[in-house]
């Protein structure tokens, strides 16, 4: 009988965490290590889990995620972290497989994954192919605009807007990071081989999950003269046959009928969708996606997928 690969969740009651857990509902191919209730901040119990299982994933605040990380002695132990503690760690591999070749073996090869961040993913999906591509320059100005359900605010901000004291105010998108230092920065700039942070303004909003993340661009101020069709024809070459990411239709002509573009949309998925609009002298790239699915869970399970040489796809 084939062995069942060991997999333990460290920080399993938090959003990601718990989100990880249920998707493995189901499989047979995993054997879920789980920790006794009163030990869970037992720091010898977590080692010994942590060095038992063959994929760890750690679903922690940042410094507890370095000591986490830490704790892995046995050399085949393969840890995947979902928080932002390692994602610009050139000891850790960035776990976006669909951005290129290299990524994904990478990933295949790797026993330190950095999970990208939600919002990261939806700006980075976006900017990076035309940074490769030379249409955009390591100085460009970059804005990107984003809106997510408030699920992505953990734990606490669930309860806060779900419980009997939310506000009048918590029914209206909030925009917040107002002070430009999101921790998504650093990665959304050294991915994409910025010279410079882009300007950032992220808004939580009144529904559960699903986000949008929006890149405007000036066309003179292109390093390549691009319309719009040129910068949808760009990202669809790249992306061509990825399972996860989709370039929509051009202005989303079929996609968005009534013109609207709903964050939530892809809610309860691993997907992501790509959006090109505007004309000749402004355009607006759109990403879609799920903040707890390809911005979170489901994206740290398509990278252990990758790890074990599985059909990405496998449980998603």
């Amino acid at each position: 009988m084939k062995r069942m690969t060991k997999v333990f969740i460290d920080g399993k009651e938090g959003t990601t965490g718990l989100q990880i857990f249920e998707r493995f509902a189901g499989r047979d191919d995993l054997e879920i290590l789980l920790i006794d209730e009163d030990k869970r901040k037992d720091v010898n119990e977590r080692k010994r889990l942590i060095n038992e299982a063959d994929i760890t994933f750690l679903c922690l605040p940042d410094a507890a995620a370095i000591e986490a990380a830490a704790l892995a002695e046995k050399d085949n132990v393969r840890i995947i972290d979902a928080s932002t503690a390692h994602r610009v760690d050139p000891a850790w591999d960035y776990g976006f497989p669909e951005l290129s070749a290299q990524h994904r073996e990478r990933i295949a090869a790797s026993k330190r994954v950095a999970n990208p961040g939600c919002y990261a993913s939806g700006f980075i999906s976006l900017v990076y192919p035309l940074v490769q591509a030379g249409v955009l320059t390591e100085d460009y100005p970059l804005t990107a605009h984003a809106v997510s359900g408030y699920s992505g605010g953990g734990k606490k901000m669930i309860a806060a807007i779900e419980g009997e004291g939310k506000t009048e105010e918590m029914c209206s998108p909030r925009q917040y990071a107002l002070s430009q230092c999101h921790k998504h920065l650093p990665e959304m700039q050294k991915v994409c081989g910025l010279k410079y942070k882009p300007m950032f303004n992220p808004i939580v909003d009144d529904y559960y999950a699903g986000m949008v993340v929006s890149v405007p661009l000036v066309t003179r101020a292109l390093a390549k003269s691009c319309t719009p069709a040129d910068i949808h024809g760009i990202l669809s070459e790249h992306y061509e046959g990825q399972r996860f990411v989709k370039v929509m239709e051009l202005g989303g002509r079929e996609t968005l009928p009534d013109g609207f573009l709903a964050a939530n949309t892809l809610a309860g998925t691993n997907d992501m969708q790509l959006f090109v609009f505007g004309n000749d002298e402004q355009i607006l790239l759109c990403s879609r996606l799920d903040n707890l699915g390809k911005g979170a869970s489901g994206a740290a399970i398509q990278n252990m997928n990758i790890m074990l040489g599985l059909d990405e796809s496998t449980g998603l």
